[in-house]
This record gives C-alpha cells, structure tokens and sequence, in this order.
C-alpha cells in the first residue's frame, strides 16, 4: 500500500500552484498593490533620511567657512626655549607633522577636507605700516603676516611670482618676500615690486617686498575665507572715541619664512586649520559629531590633541552652533512630517486589509465548504498564507529593492523594516479573516447586512476607547502642538478623527437609507427603491473598511493640502513683505537718491504696470521730552495717489489718499504740519498731537492721521507715512514696481543703463529663494507624496468595495431584466446602487478633513516648514494650518464620480452578457 499511498499523493496539485493558475489576475493585482506600498513604506523613511542629511550638508556648505572650520591653535614657542629650536618649531616640516598627527586625531563623525584646510603661522595682531604713500582713512592700514601653505595650490599668479624664503629666515631676518590678492592689491595701491615697510619689529621695521599678485582659485572656499582678511582688505577700527578707523589687510609670506615672526610684536601664533568634509556625513552623525566637537574644546578629545601640538594648543569653532541651527529647524519639521506620514500609513494598511478581505469575501463558500468537510483551521491559514507569501514577499523585496535605488544615501534598516511590515500585513491578512470568519462549521451564512446589525457591547467598548484617545490626541496637539515627532498619539490625530467618523457615519448609514427609502417607496417607480434597498443589504464590514479607508484617505489628503496650501501662502507673505512690491528698485542701503532716469527706463520694460516713487529715511528721529532725547524712527515720503493704490493692491495697510493731504487751504509750504499714517508703536510714542521730525529729508512737524501695521516701503519697521510734497529734499531713494509678469532680467539691464550701484529685488526670486533649503523642500515633497497617495488609495478603495459586490449587482441586474428592466432603469439601478456610499464617505471625508484641520490648526506651526531660511530676513506673524478649499472638494468630487463612472461602465458590460450566463444553474449570487 505504500507505494500506492505515494503514487496517490504525487498525483495531487500542488495547492499554491493550483490557486495561483486558478485565478492570475487578482494575483497580479494583488502583487502590484503589495510592492506600491512597500515601495512608499521603504521610500519615506529614506526620503525623510536622505533630505535631512542634505539639509545638514547644505547648513555646512552654506555658513562662513570661519564658522565652520576646526581650528587648532598654539602660541609661539616659549622664550625660554633656545632660538633655534624656537624656529624650528615653526618651519614647514615641524608644522607638517603636527598637521599629519593632528588629522589621525579627529573624531568621527568629524572628518577635514584637506583640499580646504591649511596651516601655517601668522600674527594674531596686526601691524602698522608705515610707507606714507599707503591709503589712510583715519589711521595708517595695518597687515596681517601669515605663512600659510599650500599658497600655490588657491591661487593663479596674475603678476610676478610667488614669493620664497630666501636663504635661512631666522627671527632676526628683515627683508622677506610676500604676495596679495588682487583686492588687496587694488584697495592699498600695490603692485609688484611694492615694498611695505611694517612696523612692530624691534628697532628696525620689518621690509616687505611684493613679489607677486594672484587670485584665488576658490575664493568663498575654507583656504580663503576662513580668513577673509587674506583675501579682501576690510575696514577696522581701533578702541577710541571717537573711532579710529583704518584699513586691514593680509601680506601671504612664503611658509619658509614664519621664523620671521617670532621676531614680531604681532603675537604669533601656530594653527592648523581644517576645514569639515561633509561628503560622508549624514543626519544621524548629528549627536555624535555635537558631542565630539564639545570634547573637542574642552575634553578629552582635546587633550589628545594637545600630546602633539603642546600642552597650551586650544580648539576652536563655531561648527556646534551651525549644526544646532539645523538641529532646531529639523527638530520643528519632523514632527509636521510625522502626522502626514502616520496618515499615508493608515490608509495603506486599511487598503491592504479591504485587498485581503475582498479575497476572502470571494472565496467564502470555498472556504466554508472545506471547513465543513474537517479542514482544519491551522491546515487552512498555513495554506492560504503560502499562496498570499507566494506574491506578497517577492512583490515587497521588489519595492524595498526600487526604495533603494530610487533614494540614496539613507539608511537601509528603516526601509527594510518597512517593508517588511508591509508584506508580513499582506501575508497575515487573508488567513486571519479566513479564521476568525470560520471558526466553526457553518451550513449557511448568517446575514450581516446594514438592516440588521446591531452593535454589541464589545463594539461600543472599542469605539468609546478610540473616541477617548482621538479626544486625547486632539488636545495635546492643539495645547503643545507638534513638539516631538516620537509622540505616536499626537501624530495619529488626524487618522484618530478620521476613525471615529467613519465609526459615526456606520451608525448612522442604516438611518439615512431609512429615511432616504420612505419616499422611494411612495414613488411610481422601482429603481430607487430598489437602490436602496440593496445598498440596506451590504454586509456591514464590507461597508465600515470601505467606509474607514476612504474617509482616513480624504482626511489625509485634505491635512496634506491645507499644509501646503498654508506653506505657500506663508512664503507668498513673507516674499510680498521682503520687497513690498513686485519689485524694489533701489541705491546701496536705500539712502542715496535715484538718479534722474530710472524712473522712465523701468516703466518701459515689458510687464510693469505702474512703479511708485518713495523717499525712505531710516535715520530720522522724534524730539523727545527731556533733555534732547530723540528716537529713531522711519521716515517716508510717498506721493499720496499712486502709494494708496499700490498698498490697497498688496494689502499691506491700505488707506485713502485723503488721509494725506491737509484739510483746509494751507499751501504747500514745508512749515505745515503734515497729516501721517503710522505703525501702532509709533502711533502710540508721538500721541494725537503734533509732533517734530527731524532727517536728512527735512525738519517737518506731523501730526497721526491713521493706524497701519505694514506698508509697503517698509514692512518690518515702525515706519511714519507723509506725504513727499511737504519735505524739504523729496528726491526718491527706492522704486516700487507691480506688474503681472515682472523679468527681473530686464529689469536689471533697464536700471544698469541708468545709473550705477542699483539693485533690484524681485518677489518672484524671494519666493523661489525660500523653498530652496533641503529640509523645507523634502518636508514639502512628502506632503505632496502623502496627498497624491492619499487620493490614489481613496480611489483603490473605491475600486475594491465595487469589485466585492459586483458579482452581487451582475445577478440582480440579470433577475430584474427577466421581469421586464429596461437597459436605461438597469443603468440607473447600478448608479443609484453604489452612489449612497460613495456619497456618504464623500460627504463624511470633506467633513473630516475640515474638522482635522480646524481642530489641530492651533497645534500645527508651519512657520520653520515655510519660512526657515527667511529668519531674522523678512517679518513675518505665524504661518499657520488653513483649510485649503481645494483639497476637500477635488478628492471628493472624484470619489463620487469615479463612483457613478464605474457603476455606468458595469451596467453596460452586463448589458452586453445574456441572463442565462448571470444566472447559471449552481451560481452562488
């Protein structure tokens, strides 16, 4: 009998193999579905790694050079050192070697880009020089001497030659050979064969003769300018009061010759500088290399570095407070970015459940049956979970595989993790509701339609429970808003309020067709009635999971809009309030008067459609009481006409041009008293009284004739608004341009022809300034994903509820035509059929998502989403949560349509199939 057994069982299908043959469509789809989702779940959290890191990278590259380089620094050797060994220390060799120890000494995650870094020794005080022929603004200009190397390396010789060491330079030497940039060159009047006799050197001054001129290679680069003195001379002054000032620049000795100036009254000093790399630093360095730079100035990481640049060597960098600015704005996104992404999460798993239930709902007869026949309930989980892991494993790998090469430089253990998640979800689906669906042998189906669930006390237990923790969640976002994107309760809010009213909506679904089915039934005809009454009969799962995925993707697809409809909008404000205009024409520090002609060649260029003249004066002040106090103000001087009509165009305090002009026949006469619109906090100083104004533009006496809080010409500052005709001097010193389609381009090459110095600031170019930064653009890219993704799961879901009754619908549009249905009422019966719930979840998800957004708007701000890289530039009040019209009715409207298009399209393939074929004898609808 054995090998009879054994032929038997080899004669027997394999069961996984069998299934999948049966039916490879819903396999496939059921595939593709399983890798979209691993596929996002594997891509946001390498998304989210992959822009923080640049952000952090870009945070680095972006700030001074001398804010981020790590600078190792010692004083020059000790006097009671012998002279030769003094010069020694301080020769190429001995600093090379420092150099050398010094980079094998850096802590992880700290590492130096040795194309920048340099070393060398200087004169941490500079020196006088004395030639009288050298450019003098109120004292003599001093220098910096520094013998840095790799010289040849940043720069390209434009004149002369670099300079050398020659011979043996000693303390001693008084003749050395040094090179300048091309900026120093041209502020200090020198050129090659120069020679600077500088001062601080014993009795004799030390003679400098200039060898050659270069120019950097990479000027705004770590070499250059974590020294800019090196590269451009600036003004500096000296200690007196009055101050003293005098121009500072930087002589480039060759690096044989800094025993040179150990000679010097400079206070010399030896340094090595090095400037980070950030090509292998990510966002999760950040802790680490936070607490390596802090043992780095001042722990043990320090005194490592003193064992070989001396026991007084010192660490020095701001790179701690770059990296804790990046720290601050990262730590207020992420916890945005975390209630977008815990929604997109939600729907997908709903999603996948109603993916995995429809397939149960299919397949429950067969599954009843080979309960019935002694199946036993371990026997078919094990066998429904092989075919499911059969296409959900490889299509998850292969959505974990398409995450890591569509984002890089991230993480792979989040992304493995997600993935996974995903797939053990589409595995474990179908056995479970096959389970707990068949727990005991039953040889008939009860009913589970919406007519005749009742709710039990378990059900009411649960949903009170998700009722107190949306409450719970709503509360603490709304009273310490999104502080911590870890707070799991607090970014679950908006899918909380979604749950509860989907748990709503099923309660009162049943009561809605009720009352909607007393007037059908009344009617003459049969199709609403009917309508409604098969909609009465769905199964009260297959309507709460088509229901909850639905209202969780509206919801997080209205949550998604709103922020990016509040993150534009702010960065629209702050872009209006950084130029006051479309454009902003103006001199150096708006102060001198516009030349003549700019006025006419802006008005010429395409697109402008008016430009407004204004007199700023942001040193005018207010005689106070006292003994001739006076406070600083902001003075502007407008032509009334045109300025009432740019700022009621922009909204930025808008008022009548009447305001302006005096009441009564007082002349034009400067020695009126002029009508003014003020901020509020000046308002408040000068009072209703008139007041004298003392500036460049004239003495004038004012009186308040109206409240603003922003202006156009000067929306950050409390300004006062007079108009232009009663000051003395009312030549304009800025130009407000507006228009539909302004070319800053041509608005450049208009004003450069006109006069010298002007720049032009366009709105458009602010507004696209602010979404440059990594962090803010990646926020915004997720949020997009989130509310694409949210919307495409709305319509999946959509899709799988019509899918799971369709057989149903098919054979009663099949049993009605028999009795005498018309191919019109038989297409109104399938529309009307699947509009009821189409129409409740879009109704309820447009509901949801503005209560989302009205409930969590005062725990949500999005002014570091929007506006980081504006800080301290432009002022802006909050950018806060809004509900965005847009996103609440297109998702929903779409839903109601998908809906009704899909109904249509089944009633004309059912019209097109013969009764007999709907109505096959055996047919289980």
């Amino acid at each position: 009998m054995a090998w009879w057994r054994q032929r038997t069982e080899r004669g027997v299908a394999p069961w996984v193999r069998t299934r999948l043959r049966t039916a490879p469509g819903a396999a496939v789809a059921f595939g593709v579905l399983v890798l979209v989702t691993a596929f996002l779940a594997a891509a946001l959290p390498r998304a989210l790694d992959a822009y923080e890191t640049k952000g952090l990278r870009q945070e680095i590259a972006g700030a001074p050079p001398a804010a981020t380089s790590v600078e190792l620094s010692a004083p020059q050797p000790g006097l009671e050192i012998a002279q030769s060994t003094r010069e020694k220390a301080v020769r190429p060799p001995a600093l090379a070697a420092v150099r050398r120890a010094a980079l094998a000494r850096l802590p992880a995650p700290l590492r130096a880009d040795t194309t920048e870094s340099a070393y060398g020794v200087r004169t941490s005080k500079s020196l006088v020089g004395l030639n009288h022929w050298l450019p003098v603004i109120d004292a003599p200009p001093r220098f910096t001497l520094v013998a840095q190397s790799g010289l040849a390396a940043h720069a390209t010789v434009r004149g002369g030659r670099l300079p050398i060491a020659t011979g043996e330079v000693t303390a001693d030497t008084r003749k050395v050979e040094a090179a300048v940039t091309e900026a120093t060159a041209r502020t200090l009047r020198l050129r090659v064969g120069s020679v600077i006799d500088v001062d601080g050197f014993g009795g004799a001054p030390l003679v400098v003769r200039i060898t050659g001129i270069v120019e950097p290679r990479h000027p705004q680069g770590g070499y250059w300018s974590a020294e800019p003195v090196l590269r451009t001379p600036g003004v500096a002054a000296d200690a007196p009061v009055p101050p003293q000032f005098h121009w500072d620049a930087g002589l480039l000795l060759a690096p044989g010759a800094a025993p040179v100036l150990l000679g010097s009254q400079g206070q010399p000093e030896l340094y090595w500088r090095f400037a980070p790399a950030t090509d292998r630093l990510t966002a999760q360095d950040v802790p680490g290399l936070v607490s390596r730079i802090a043992s780095l100035e001042g722990g043990p990481e320090l005194l490592r570095m003193r064992e070989v640049a001396g026991g007084t060597a010192a660490v020095a960098t701001d790179l701690e407070t770059v990296v804790g600015s990046y720290t601050t704005t990262r730590a207020a996104i992420t916890p945005v970015v975390a209630v977008g992404a815990f929604g997109i999460g939600a729907v997908a798993a709903v999603v996948l459940v109603m993916a995995g239930g429809l397939v149960a709902a299919r397949r429950a007869a067969e599954l009843a049956l080979l309960r019935a026949r002694g199946g036993s309930l371990r026997g078919i989980a094990g066998r429904l979970l092989a075919e499911t892991a059969v296409v959900a494993v490889p299509a998850a790998a292969a959505g974990l595989l398409l995450a890591v090469l569509t984002v890089d430089e991230a993480r792979l253990l989040p992304a493995v993790l997600g993935a996974s998640a995903v797939a053990l979800l589409a595995c474990a689906v179908l056995p479970v509701r096959a389970v707990v669906a068949h727990r005991r042998p039953r040889a008939h189906a009860e009913r589970d339609d919406l007519a005749h669930a009742r709710p039990g006390r378990r059900r009411t237990v649960a949903e009170l429970t998700v009722l107190v923790l949306a409450v719970g969640s709503v509360v603490a976002l709304r009273r310490r808003g999104a502080s911590s994107a870890g707070d799991l309760l607090v970014s679950a809010a908006p899918v909380l309020v979604g749950l509860i009213a989907a748990l709503v909506l099923v309660r009162l679904y049943p009561l809605a067709l009720r009352w909607a089915a007393r007037p059908a039934a009344r009617g003459r005809g049969v199709v609403g009635f009917l309508s409604l009454a098969r909609a009465g009969r769905s199964s009260t799962v297959g309507v709460a999971l088509p229901l909850l995925a639905l209202l969780l993707a509206l919801t997080t697809a209205a949550f998604g809009g709103s922020v990016l409809a509040g993150v534009s909008d702010a960065r629209d404000r702050a872009a209006l309030l950084a130029t006051g205009a479309d454009a902003r024409i103006a001199g150096p520090g708006e102060v001198t008067p516009l030349p003549a002609g700019v006025a006419g060649a802006v008005r010429k260029v395409a697109g402008v459609r008016a430009v407004t003249a204004v007199r700023i004066e942001r040193t005018a002040e207010l005689t106070s009481g006292g003994a001739g106090a006076k406070e600083g103000l902001t003075l502007i001087g407008v032509e009334p006409a045109s300025y009432a009509r740019l700022a009621r165009q922009t909204g930025l305090g808008a008022f009548p041009a009447e305001v302006l002009k005096p009441k009564g026949a007082q002349g034009a006469g400067t020695g009126r008293v002029l009508n003014a619109v003020a901020s509020p906090g000046l308002a408040e100083r000068l009072g209703r009284a008139p007041r004298r104004i003392t500036s460049l533009a004239g003495d004038i006496t004012v009186r308040i004739a109206a409240v603003r809080s922003r202006t156009p010409a000067a929306p950050g500052a409390d300004f006062l608004l007079v108009d232009a005709a009663g000051l003395t001097h009312s030549d304009p010193t800025a130009l407000l341009a507006t228009g539909a389609a302004l070319d800053a381009p041509a608005l450049r090459a208009a004003v450069r022809g006109a006069g010298k110095g002007l720049t032009v600031t366009s709105r458009d170019e602010e507004r696209a300034a602010l979404s440059d930064a990594p962090l803010q653009a990646g926020a915004e890219r997720i949020y997009t994903t989130a509310a694409l993704a949210g919307a495409g799961y709305a319509v999946l879901a959509l899709l799988l509820s019509l899918l799971q009754s369709a057989p149903e619908r098919a054979a009663l549009l099949a049993r009605l035509r028999t009795m005498g249905l018309t191919s019109r009422q038989g297409r109104r019966l399938l529309s009307l059929d699947a509009l009821p719930q189409a129409l409740l979840a879009a109704s309820g998800g447009m509901l949801a998502g503005w209560a989302t957004v009205r409930l969590l708007a005062p725990g949500i701000d999005l002014e570091r989403l929007a506006l980081a890289t504006a800080a301290g530039r432009v002022p802006v009040i909050g950018a806060s949560l809004r509900t965005d019209v847009w996103s609440l009715l297109l998702p929903a409207a779409g839903t109601v349509l998908l809906a009704w298009a899909v109904a249509v399209a089944q009633a004309w393939w059912a019209g097109r199939r013969t009764s007999i074929t709907e109505l096959r004898t055996g047919g289980m609808r």
